[in-house]
């Protein structure tokens, strides 16, 4: 499934955590980590010293793919290294595009490190505007990443985009061997207690478990052995929430609509609050424009 995968690195904590991550994946999907460092020109870097014009950033840049580079020799992980200059953000989603990556790993927060464009907003952009998967990776400091993933989630309104990711993500959940749960959420906050709200929350329901069915029938047509469906009714990202605390998720899979723009997210803004607020790996794919 997976040849080539781009770590954008700025080595910060969050990108360190990300990079060991990549690491098993790569080992895993037999593939070859492109390590990526944006010197970015939306900040002022240019020096100079000893009266030569020198960029600050790009220097630091390669002594952080340096050091990227030794923690992959120690890991025994085939990479290739670069450096660019952009707007972190685009600069990450076209190099993907043009260098033909099977998947982005990107970190979801970092507490130090030169370039801070990696945490938080950057990534959230990234998720935005990808054509490829983007693998965000979210972790605090007493928690860890299960790898291979035993259960992957995969939440569902039914949706074009949400069926499109859906191929993907029981085809890795199938090469893994995991167990795929599906969840479709009933959002009752838009219903009040009229006769109205009552036949439309039964739509919601009906078509909630439509969505479920429907991901697990194509779960187990590509050779998933084992899939859990859900019901629930909430808010998305709550019920998102409690249903990898219940039941030991190891990533989520999720899909996001193909216009590049901030309406871009399936369920509105449900796959950013996910991507932002989960302490697991969310892997993000578009449905093509």
């Amino acid at each position: 499934m997976y040849e080539n995968i781009l770590l954008p690195f700025d080595g910060s904590e969050g990108a360190a955590e990300a990079l060991h991550h990549a690491s098993e994946f790569t080992h895993w999907a037999d593939a070859t980590i492109q390590v990526l460092y944006v010197a970015d020109t939306t900040r002022h870097s240019v020096t100079t010293v000893d009266g030569h014009t020198v960029d600050g950033l790009v220097q630091r840049g390669e002594e952080i793919v340096d050091e990227a580079a030794k923690t992959l020799d120690t890991l025994g992980v085939s990479y290739d290294t670069d450096i660019v200059q952009g707007n972190p953000a685009p600069t990450i989603v076209e190099y993907a595009e043009r260098y033909d990556q099977d998947l982005v790993v990107m970190p979801t927060h970092g507490r130090e490190g030169i370039s801070r464009y990696l945490i938080g907003s950057v990534s959230e952009k990234v998720v935005r505007l990808s054509s490829v998967p983007v693998l965000t990776v979210h972790l605090q400091a007493d928690e860890t990443i299960v790898f291979p993933y035993e259960n992957i989630l995969i939440p569902t309104d039914g949706s074009s985009a949400a069926m499109y990711a859906t191929e993907h993500l029981v085809e890795l959940a199938a090469s893994l061997d995991a167990t795929v749960h599906v969840l479709s959420v009933v959002d009752d906050s838009a219903l009040g207690p009229d006769i109205r709200s009552t036949i439309s929350g039964q739509e919601s329901e009906q078509a909630a478990t439509d969505a479920v069915d429907t991901v697990v029938s194509e779960a187990e047509t590509r050779g998933v052995a084992n899939t859990v469906g859900y019901i629930e009714h909430g808010t998305p990202v709550e019920e998102i929430l409690d249903c990898i605390e219940s039941n030991d998720i190891h990533a989520v899979g999720m899909g996001t609509t193909g216009k590049r723009s901030t309406e871009r997210i399936l369920l509105g803004s449900v796959a950013e609050k996910t991507v932002r607020s989960v302490p697991v790996p969310v892997m993000t794919v578009a449905e093509p424009e």
